[in-house]
């Protein structure tokens, strides 16, 4: 059994140690009940869940959640939107997002797949800068799915919006 100042009180029976907790006026908690003997200790029940609680709270808060954003996109994609496709990805990826991108085919599209397997390589290779690759599904059902995550050992940050560089060289001026 553990004191309320933390001190070592040894072994004693359930009933002593509720007594020498009704005498201090706290309560008697086991707190490592596999061990033999169980470990027991005099203390304040509602201020100890209450600090339990505040480290649960602030294990969590120092937790990062990683969101996985999806792209879908088919083989015949124009440029303008592959850009845009790409901007999004790489927004993503800067935030420490992880990206799903997934090439779908229609109809008779799944007999000339590898047009859509160039697309993902070229989609791949224009985003290596800044992600990799972290799992190639390859082909399932009708559809081609690649994880990607941002680049291991590299500082994700956020780049200033093109209306914020403008915004900035107008009152610079």
């Amino acid at each position: 059994m553990i004191g309320p100042e933390g001190e070592q009180l040894g072994i004693v029976t359930p009933k002593e140690g509720l007594i020498k907790a009704e005498e201090a006026g706290l309560d008697l908690v086991e707190v490592a009940p596999n061990v033999k003997p169980p470990v027991c200790r005099i203390l304040d029940l509602g201020k100890y869940l209450y600090s339990l609680s505040k480290k649960e709270k602030e294990s969590r808060k120092k937790q990062k959640v990683i969101d996985v954003k999806e792209i879908k996109m088919t083989s015949k994609i124009e440029e303008h939107d592959y850009q845009t496709k790409l901007r999004s990805a790489r927004n993503f990826l800067e935030r420490g997002d992880k990206v799903k991108m997934t090439m779908f085919f229609r109809g008779r599209e799944i007999t000339h797949s590898e047009l859509g397997k160039k697309i993902l390589a070229r989609f791949i290779e224009d985003i290596a800068d800044i992600g990799e690759v972290e799992r190639n599904d390859g082909l399932e059902g009708n559809a081609i799915h690649i994880y990607l995550q941002p680049q291991t050992g590299k500082k994700t940050t956020v780049k200033p919006e093109p209306a914020q560089e403008v915004k900035r060289e107008k009152e610079e001026q």
